[in-house]
């Protein structure tokens, strides 16, 4: 792949954690690797994992919509996982990816482990739901 490739602490909402804590994370992570034109999300669906983009591009749709695009670093699926709702848009690979995924038990585990991470997280979340309410999705 021609994108580069970016480790959990290269990754801004995991930036403040300790190596221990970054240890920690990448044990509940499942790498996966995404052909280019697979829907990872799609809105209205349950969502049950949270996804990092490791390496690709990708692009979110909102009611048909493109509203963002998504590279290495951006993560997606929080608000889905966090609050049990449906899906907030769609998320496709547009170039073959490296994504790291949770679901919904091992991404509550990690929040209960790190106060830190679970903070960002839910910052992050929150922040995204404004963005939504006002028609932008990053």
């Amino acid at each position: 792949m021609t994108e580069p490739s970016v480790s959990l602490g290269q990754i801004e909402l995991f930036s403040e954690l300790s190596a221990k804590e970054l240890k920690e994370v990448s044990r509940f992570l499942t790498r996966l690797n995404v052909p280019a034109g697979k829907e990872l999300t799609v809105q209205g669906q349950v969502g049950r994992e949270f996804m990092i983009v490791v390496e690709g591009r990708a692009s979110v749709r909102r009611n048909g919509r493109l509203v963002a695009n998504l590279g290495p670093g951006d993560f997606f699926g929080e608000l889905a996982v966090i609050a049990g709702v449906p899906r907030t848009a769609t998320v496709t690979a547009e170039t073959p990816m490296v994504i790291e995924a949770l679901n919904r038990r091992e991404f509550t585990s990690l929040l209960d482990r790190s106060p830190k991470l679970a903070r960002k997280i839910l910052i992050g979340a929150v922040k995204r739901l404004h963005q939504i309410e006002d028609g932008i999705v990053r």
